[in-house]
């Protein structure tokens, strides 16, 4: 396998940062995880869109770009001869000494991941998930921008622990007042009353890619959707719940907090949308040839 590594690739066994590279020490940088289906990087400009602004907001200056970054995740794709992959593209601060001052640092230290990846078993799409609802609250949007895509997720690993103490593959996490933001890995959706509705990104959710493709479909189709103030309730007594993710495209979820939702079996606007997001991810992006 090669990474992409400063400008050059090299072999996964030779690429070595820093331990004084301060996306080590103190999670200062910021990143992407991308997809690609059959040699198309779906929403590759959006991604790398956010990724800007993400380095923006924490006043991170990426030494590369739009179009360099686009192009060395592509040549990075071609060197690993992947069809069908996962990307990781991280910006850190780069290295620095053992103080917070960013500016002790010198050139941020950039690399690109591809490989493959399965977020969760086939049969879980098929007949849907079982998550909790994690003791591990939300960070304050006002301490930390949710829409910010920082390397710091010590806040959703501490959920996603949660969850794996319970049983479960995933927690939904709360706000410090009790709404519902997001779960650890992914944001989530649900159906009521013949409405789509997902929690407002400034209460602490990422402004997700695949979030976003879904509300397009949504728009696109007439399907009422709002982004609307959930409480734990609102989720037990839906029609439908689901999530979406990069890695995890569009998940069922039939069971929360051992509370069966609705039949307990994947709805059928659930079901809709994954059929309709297969269908994007196979123009909606930048083509590249092997």
């Amino acid at each position: 396998m090669k990474i992409y590594l400063n400008g050059k690739l090299v072999d996964k066994n030779k690429a070595h940062i820093s331990v004084f590279d301060h996306g080590l020490l103190y999670g200062d940088g910021v990143f992407e995880g991308i997809r690609t289906y059959d040699c198309l990087v779906f929403r590759l400009k959006e991604h790398i869109d956010r990724l800007f602004k993400s380095a923006d907001a924490i006043e991170l200056k990426i030494p590369m770009t739009k179009i360099e970054l686009i192009e060395a995740i592509i040549k990075t794709l071609k060197a690993n001869k992947l069809r069908d992959a996962y990307i990781r593209l991280v910006v850190t601060r780069g290295e620095g000494d053992l103080g917070l001052d960013p500016r002790k640092c010198g050139k941020p230290t950039v690399f690109i991941i591809t490989d493959k990846i399965v977020l969760y078993p086939s049969e879980f799409y098929q007949k849907g998930l079982e998550i909790v609802t994690a003791t591990t609250r939300r960070n304050l949007a006002q301490a930390l921008d949710p829409r910010i895509k920082s390397l710091n997720y010590l806040n959703n690993i501490l959920a996603k622990i949660d969850a794996i103490k319970s049983g479960t593959e995933e927690a939904i996490m709360l706000t410090h007042d009790e709404y519902v933001s997001e779960c650890t890995g992914d944001n989530i959706f649900i159906v009521a009353n013949g409405e789509l509705l997902t929690p407002p990104v400034d209460i602490g959710a990422l402004e997700g890619i695949t979030r976003d493709a879904v509300i397009n479909v949504a728009r696109r189709h007439d399907i009422p959707f709002y982004e609307k103030l959930l409480r734990m309730e609102d989720l037990y007594n839906a029609n439908e719940v689901f999530l979406t993710g990069t890695a995890a495209e569009i998940i069922p979820v039939i069971n929360i907090d051992e509370r069966q939702i609705a039949n307990g079996k994947p709805g059928k606007l659930t079901l809709r949308l994954m059929e309709e997001l297969k269908e994007i991810t196979k123009t909606d992006g930048v083509k590249y040839a092997l």
